[in-house]
């Protein structure tokens, strides 16, 4: 489908839900694309995708979403001026229901891979109609009922009651073919009235006029075809009889045998569809292969292949296997299948049913390919100034579509870059700020907003020890070990739920309980800081250096914010962080060093837990400090002295 049905549902699902519920749905129906070009194609499912995820956001049915995205089309395209053709059509609801495939038709020039469905009326009364639907697309039975209630009310301000009488599916020349009947109530007594009005005029007039030849018509029309109600070829237009290599190969022939039905959609080739549905545009399909041949024992799949794939055939004439290309390097007449449209008249006196009609010739190029020429064209119609017309702005109207097609692919390449690089930098922002705080920011709030105190947090600082840098080779190993080391300190920090503040030189600060507020943020520490020494020991550094480092631990309140404005950081304050500096800075390589706060917020069990002594601190003076260790330290033999 093409990009402005998905426009139309993208503009208002964020007109009437929000943004929110757009990209939740985008996200959950795994589109991948987060705009949409008028003039692109785009897979079908698309579409159901997003009705779907959206009925299970709103908890509303999928039908009634359907429903919603037909009336959004509506609404929609009439920025693009396309109701105009609408209120063109006729007087009534009726009569745009009659044209409906007509309008497709026609679009199709703007649209040209448009893939239409084919609507037709079969009854008509005072109080509405029955419209039958077809069309390769299955689950759009509520889009279209959407459709056309939302084009009753607002174009011929008619209230509009539509139901399913029966829905079915076929497969009809190797397509699947979802045919749905619907019963549409309105009041359509004006339209009843008006053709009984007509008809009196039309009897009226045609009284006086005498009788002519069905001769006049097949000149005044040379591709036109008459059949019988058996379907028996009767009479042919002269330029048909050209194409045809003479009368003898059409007269007395059923007309299913050189042409196919390709529009209606989704109905046979037979008297009865052709007589109810005189006011729907036919498109046939006059088979090139099989006139040359005179083969005609064929189903309509090998029909569509002979029709569509001449380039691997070879054709016999006169007992030499020619190609069709050999053909027309000779200046034969083309061999590519003409598509004739128009529509069906019912010849009451001859009781005969004849097809109106003109190729359909979509740029002067395609004649050769065809073997046509502008003189076959009627006479009497636009058929030569619209192939003449069209060739001269084909090229310009096919250079805006490229150029059209070239911005929405690198807008939609752009669009991509910018998620990308928007990952990106939401990953550097989280690095520098938590993702709490920075969230916080991005709403508005000013940085003063990201300060706030927290009463009980774990502040744990980590040294690398038994580096001598005096040398620039000491410089680039202490460099590439530091980077080592932290990246695999870096790893920890989300498994144990702690945030990392900072690295100065060859200090690690790390802390848990703010900004988010944890309980367990003395346990969680201490876990990371006993994982952090056992992973220096059994890391694998390319210098061969060894690594030691040496943790101070201490809990108690602290003041946080963002502070800065280039390269801002998330900072913490207060005599908490200058204890824990002070743990980290009389430790010792390989141990862990807990202040008593820290050491009365664990667990007896899974630690063990050593009296250090007094220790002075700075600004401090003597205090009483511990080491830690896990339960396994000591099942080796070892005494955990630190001395």
């Amino acid at each position: 489908m093409y990009g402005m049905l998905l426009e139309s549902v993208q503009h208002f699902v964020q007109l009437e839900y929000g943004e929110k519920i757009w990209q939740r749905a985008l996200q959950m129906s795994e589109c991948k694309y987060t705009v949409f070009s008028t003039h692109q194609v785009y897979p079908d499912h698309i579409m159901a995708s997003l009705a779907l995820s959206l009925a299970k956001i709103t908890k509303k049915s999928y039908d009634s979403f359907m429903n919603f995205f037909g009336k959004c089309f509506v609404r929609f395209f009439s920025n693009y001026g396309y109701d105009a053709t609408i209120k063109a059509t006729g007087r009534y609801f009726t009569d745009f229901l009659e044209s409906v495939d007509n309008i497709h038709s026609q679009f199709r020039l703007t649209y040209p891979k448009m893939k239409s469905p084919s609507m037709y009326l079969t009854e008509v009364d005072e109080n509405g109609c029955v419209l039958i639907y077809r069309s390769t697309r299955h689950g759009f039975t509520h889009y279209v009922m959407g459709q056309l209630d939302e084009i009753a009310k607002d174009i011929y301000n008619l209230k509009l009651e539509t139901s399913v009488l029966s829905t079915e599916n076929k497969t009809i020349s190797g397509q699947d073919i979802t045919i749905v009947t619907f019963r549409l109530n309105f009041d359509n007594s004006q339209y009843i009235l008006s053709k009984k009005a007509e008809n009196a005029a039309h009897l009226e007039t045609t009284r006086h006029l005498p009788p002519f030849a069905c001769d006049l018509l097949l000149q005044l029309f040379p591709f036109a075809i008459v059949f019988n109600p058996a379907l028996i070829i009767i009479g042919s237009g002269g330029k048909l009889v050209e194409v045809a290599g003479g009368k003898e190969k059409l007269l007395g022939q059923p007309v299913t045998k050189y042409f196919r039905l390709r529009r209606p959609k989704g109905i046979n080739f037979t008297w009865k569809n052709t007589f109810y549905l005189k006011s729907v545009m036919f498109e046939v399909e006059i088979l090139r292969v099989d006139l040359v041949t005179g083969n005609c024992e064929r189903s309509d799949e090998e029909s569509e292949t002979l029709g569509e794939n001449l380039s691997t055939r070879e054709i016999e004439i006169d007992g030499k296997s020619i190609s069709p290309y050999t053909l027309r390097r000779d200046s034969q007449p083309g061999l590519r299948n003409i598509l004739l449209k128009g529509q069906m008249l019912y010849l009451s006196d001859i009781t005969a049913m004849i097809y109106l009609c003109s190729p359909v010739i979509n740029d002067i190029s395609e004649l050769p390919d065809q073997g046509l020429y502008l003189n076959d064209l009627n006479p009497h119609g636009l058929s030569k100034e619209m192939v003449l017309a069209g060739w001269q702005n084909s090229s310009k109207l096919q250079l805006m579509f490229d150029k059209a097609e070239q911005r929405a692919t690198e807008l939609e390449n752009n669009y991509s870059l910018l998620n990308i690089w928007k990952s990106r930098g939401d990953d550097l922002l989280y690095s520098m700020i938590p993702k709490p705080v920075a969230d916080r920011l991005r709403s508005g709030n000013s940085s003063l907003s990201t300060c706030e105190s927290f009463d009980a947090v774990t502040v744990m600082f980590c040294e690398l020890v038994g580096f001598n840098s005096s040398t620039v080779e000491d410089a680039m190993e202490l460099v590439s070990t530091m980077n080592a080391v932290f990246s695999c300190f870096d790893s920890l920090m989300d498994t144990f739920n702690v945030y990392k503040v900072e690295t100065v030189g060859q200090i690690y600060m790390a802390v848990c309980g703010a900004p988010e507020r944890n309980e367990n943020h003395a346990r969680n520490i201490t876990d990371v800081a006993l994982c952090m020494v056992k992973h220096v020991k059994q890391l694998q550094i390319p210098s061969g250096t060894k690594v030691e480092v040496r943790i101070g631990v201490h809990s108690g309140p602290v003041v946080a914010g963002v502070v800065g404005i280039k390269v801002p950081r998330y900072c913490f304050f207060g005599d908490t962080v200058n204890t824990a500096s002070r743990m980290q800075s009389t430790s010792e390589p390989g141990m862990v060093h807990i202040s008593e706060s820290t050491k009365l917020l664990l667990p007896e069990d899974p630690y063990l837990i050593k009296d250090r002594g007094a220790v002075k601190l700075k600004g401090k003076g003597e205090v009483e400090t511990y080491w830690v260790f896990e339960n396994t330290y000591f099942s080796d033999g070892t005494d955990g002295d630190a001395d």
